[in-house]
């Protein structure tokens, strides 16, 4: 395996796992970082390979001296709670760690000076909350002082640290192994990565994304109703996806009801998005459009930074609506336009069944690499299989649809839309 992905561990692993009958066969296995050779190339001698997740034959982390602890960070996403469900059931059932802290409102939870208390996680208090969406733990935005954050996990004892968030939370994690490994202390720091949005690096998926897939078709079918119940009708839904657009993507191909989406990583411009509506509204009158929240912001003034420093970005729906209703106003036309936000619902629901599944098995595999004494990364699924991965290689970017790639192709094919370049 190349060293650019190996996974640091504390120390020696010299306790036998408590977990029985456990086939270890991927203790050791490793999954190729890139599953496709391109046409006419050769395979490279020593490829690059990720870490195999699973549980190993022996620990790092005696159970009956352990404390844990879990911290969920950033917006919310369905799935949020299944995670910390899975981590307290299989630290307490399958290691014996009962001794396991619920850290209350993201970072600020592991500062002092924010004095938020803590919640004692047992199977009885994690039983149902699978059943509701959101997190009992509460979350928070932004970075706190690494420092700090070490000082209040040494104070109060805590070997292992789950968290769970994007990358801007995952970047605050390293931050803290950093310091944990500046001062010699051996605390393990696991990450979850959580973004509804999909655009998490070297991810096949990330959980609470098939749930607001789902929830989206909804408000895409209830668009569609409206738009053709009046002449001229339009339907218009703003859907999640700061700088990547797999939500609508996959929205749209899930509900085949869309006529024109528009993706951050599209060049478009006003002009070529009012001809087409114009066309289309000739032919069919009415039309469904989808947007990503983070979609033709080239035509927007930004508003400032929040809390994590990413920069807010103007309300693209509402301005969209604007300027269609404006154009076709100034063409004398009869119309209707409706335009609707599901978003904060979507983000609040509970995961569905396949969600559900994926964070039981997210949250079972960090619990496995944190009692290893591994450290300073993350669990993904990659290429089909559970992974561990350097939290260091999520610093790199963001994944976004590629437009020369086959799912654009599947766009186009679906809606049937032009290039609007």
């Amino acid at each position: 395996m190349q060293n650019d992905y190996a996974i640091t561990e504390l120390g020696p692993r010299e306790i036998q796992s408590p977990l029985p009958a456990t086939p270890w066969g991927r203790d050791g296995m490793r999954v190729l970082l890139d599953a496709v050779i391109p046409a006419g190339a050769e395979p490279a001698e020593a490829p690059a390979m990720l870490e195999a997740s699973g549980p190993s034959q022996t620990i790092y982390f005696d159970p009956a001296e352990t404390r844990a602890a879990i911290v969920t960070c950033g917006g919310l996403c369905p799935g949020l709670n299944d995670v910390i469900r899975a981590v307290t059931m299989v630290l307490w059932h399958r290691y014996g760690v009962t001794d396991i802290l619920g850290l209350r409102y993201g970072y600020e939870g592991i500062t002092k000076r924010f004095n938020h208390p803590s919640i004692r996680l047992t199977p009885e208090v994690v039983e149902d909350i699978h059943m509701k969406g959101g997190t009992i733990l509460g979350s928070s935005r932004g970075p706190q002082d690494s420092a700090e954050m070490v000082d209040y996990l040494l104070e109060h004892g805590i070997n292992i640290l789950f968290a769970v968030g994007g990358d801007g939370t995952q970047r605050g994690a390293l931050d803290i192994v950093d310091e944990v490994a500046r001062r010699g202390e051996k605390i393990a720091v696991v990450g979850i990565p959580k973004t509804i949005d999909n655009d998490i690096l070297l991810t096949d998926r990330t959980f609470g994304f098939e749930t607001a897939v789902e929830l989206c078709r909804g408000p895409i079918t209830g668009a569609h109703m409206e738009a053709k119940a009046v002449r001229n009708g339009i339907g218009l839904v703003k859907l999640m996806g700061r700088d990547a657009g797999f939500v609508a993507a996959y929205a749209t191909l899930a509900s085949s009801d869309v006529n024109l989406v528009l993706l951050p990583e599209m060049e478009f411009t006003l002009e070529k998005v009012l001809q087409f509506l114009d066309e289309r509204l000739e032919k069919k009158s009415h039309a469904v459009i989808v947007i990503a929240e983070g979609a033709g912001q080239h035509m927007l003034s930004s508003e400032g930074q929040d809390a994590s420093g990413n920069v807010k970005y103007g309300d693209v729906g509402v301005f969209l609506k604007g300027a269609i209703s404006d154009h076709l106003k100034s063409r004398g036309l009869s119309f209707g336009i409706k335009y609707i936000d599901p978003s904060y619902i979507i983000r609040s629901a509970p995961a569905n069944a396949d969600d559900s599944v994926f964070c039981f098995r997210l949250g079972e595999r960090a619990a496995h690499a944190a009692m290893a004494g591994k450290t300073g990364m993350v669990v993904s699924q990659w290429n089909g299989q559970f992974v561990n991965v350097p939290m260091s290689k999520l610093a790199g970017g963001k994944k976004t649809v590629d437009m020369d790639g086959p799912l654009c192709t599947s766009l186009m094919d679906n809606t049937g839309q032009p290039r609007l370049a």
